[in-house]
């Protein structure tokens, strides 16, 4: 239990900033001010958020900065957070991409600035709480709370259909919702407590674990999104503002992937091995069938939109082919890299996604379309621009040497263990991925000026290059050097694999077991790195 509650700040802190620059209001006099005191707040959050860097134990499994008191007691609900070697980098990167949201959005947005800035800080808030909670109920408050702000950020600020993306939007991810409320409240009564944790620790039949993987499908899928529940994205990019297209494709994919990985996986270890040939196959399909759907699209925002989808399908292929792995013992160490690929695959995929929506806004705010057709040549005009959307392009086709490639290589390695061909088919997203990538580039980047609007282009200002410049520093860190971030992560994704080893069924279903039974397992952990209990 931690003296000092870091994690309690770092989630009101841009939730108060964000209701500061509201009060502030909309006047000529107050928006500069709002704006300012937006980046500050963002800002500030970051720089505490990196307290969670330095103070984290690499080595222990545990849940770290614990903050735990009664919330709702006649219902035994808590708040109850805490962080582990999973969601640490996650809320980083939630606190890290907020800052460039604030910064594209400074001269752009001219229609209510103070309340757009607002609403980007306060989902910030939302969505570290949703990474850090360890209560149901909490995680609950938190996941639908994210809905609102961005709601209105596409209603408000996006564009032409903007009401349609809106309700398609929430209505998908709502609908999902209900579900997965309704597998909490059922574990409730089975255990007695809201905390994840008591959760993980159920023995639960192999029909109810069933029915609670469902639900928690029905959920996460929506939120990655994850073939066949993935049309509302390409629509809520197209109409959102360019920081509502930064959030959603950087950080709100991920809390879906981060859902399979703190719920569905170690709740339901026997029915995720049971159905994990499903997700495979959805993923593999992501990775195939959206490539292709991305190939033929001729607005950049939808091409970036599908072509994160596919991206997306690396990682949960990264996670669920770890059932696969751990049933021959001679290849568990393919389990971890699984895994671990997939939450690298999530960190660079928020960096380069964010990057490239960054990059179509740069051409939004000047020409305002995003059509592929209306642009040819753009290099000739903006040489620092060119370079950058050349660089991102390259990291999202996988290219040796970025971020791109670290967890994508993972993945497909973790795959070969399993199964020769499913790594093939996953391997030609490489080939997809590069067609779709170069082809949007070579249109809109190179080529000669046809259009008055492009031969007029001015090149990127100083807050643009701030922000692509710094997103192109992290891109290449990471790719070149991910042993900290793996590093960080590597003891609790031991103790997941760990985790979904072991047969939850009761003992009158013991028989059922395909997966090792507990005392095995336990008989093997001798320290805190390897314990099968996050407890």
């Amino acid at each position: 239990m931690n003296a000092f509650p870091l994690l309690t700040l770092i989630i009101w802190l841009p939730i108060i900033g964000g209701l500061v620059v509201l009060a502030g209001g909309e006047s000529e006099n107050s928006v500069s001010i709002s704006k300012w005191t937006a980046l500050i707040f963002a800002v500030l959050t970051f720089l505490v958020s990196l307290g969670l860097w330095i103070g984290f134990d690499p080595s222990s499994a545990q849940m770290q900065f614990v903050e735990r008191s009664v919330w709702i007691p006649t219902f035994n609900v808590e708040y109850y957070l805490g962080v582990d070697g999973i969601s640490m980098p996650l809320i980083i990167l939630t606190t890290f991409i907020t800052i460039f949201v604030i910064v594209a959005g400074w001269d752009v947005i001219t229609y209510k600035p103070s309340q757009y800035m607002a609403a980007f800080l306060i989902m910030n808030g939302i969505m570290v709480g949703v990474f850090s909670a360890l209560d149901a109920i909490l995680f609950y408050v938190f996941w639908e709370a994210m809905l609102i702000p961005m709601f209105l950020i596409i209603g408000v600020w996006g564009g032409p259909n903007r009401v349609y993306a809106t309700i398609k939007f929430f209505l998908y991810t709502f609908f999902g919702s209900v579900f997965m409320l309704v597998a909490l409240i059922y574990m409730y009564f089975q255990s007695g407590s809201f905390s994840i944790l008591d959760f993980q620790d159920l023995q639960l039949g192999m029909t109810a674990q069933i029915l609670i993987f469902i639900a928690f499908l029905l959920a996460f899928a929506v939120k990655v999104p994850m073939f066949p529940v993935h049309t509302w994205l390409p629509d809520a990019h197209v109409e959102a503002p360019t920081g509502g297209s930064v959030i959603l494709a950087a950080i709100m994919l991920k809390i879906g992937g981060y859902g399979f990985l703190r719920f569905s996986m170690p709740i339901t270890p026997d029915a995720s091995l049971s159905l994990a040939w499903l997700i495979i196959a959805l993923s593999l399909i992501a990775i195939l069938y959206i490539g292709l759907v991305a190939l033929v699209q001729q607005d950049m925002k939808k091409l970036i939109a599908y072509s994160s989808i596919a991206h997306m399908g690396f990682v949960t292929l990264g996670f669920f082919i770890v059932f696969t792995i751990i049933q021959n013992p001679a290849l568990s160490s393919g389990s971890v890299m699984g895994v671990e690929g997939g939450m690298v695959q999530m960190i660079s995929h928020g960096f380069i996604s964010g990057a490239l929506f960054l990059c179509v806004g740069v051409l939004y705010d000047r020409v305002h379309s995003r059509e592929i057709a209306d642009y040819g040549g753009v290099v000739n005009t903006m040489p620092w621009f060119g370079a950058f959307m050349v660089f991102f392009a390259m990291s999202n086709a996988g290219l040796p040497g970025t971020s791109g490639f670290v967890g994508e290589f993972m993945v497909i390695l973790a795959t070969f263990r399993a199964d020769f061909w499913w790594a093939v088919l996953a391997a030609t997203t490489l080939i997809l991925a590069a067609a779709f990538t170069l082809w949007m580039v070579k249109r809109v980047v190179f080529g000669e000026v046809k259009n008055a609007k492009v031969a007029a282009l001015q090149d990127l200002n100083g807050r643009e290059t701030f922000n692509l410049g710094v997103l192109a520093v992290a891109v290449l860190a990471l790719g070149v050097w991910p042993a900290p971030l793996m590093n960080v992560m590597h003891a609790t994704v031991e103790n997941l694999v760990t985790q979904v080893s072991v047969c939850k069924l009761p003992a009158a279903e013991s028989a059922d077991c395909v997966l090792a039974r507990p005392k095995p397992i336990a008989s093997l952990t001798t320290d805190s790195a390897t314990q099968p209990s996050w407890h």
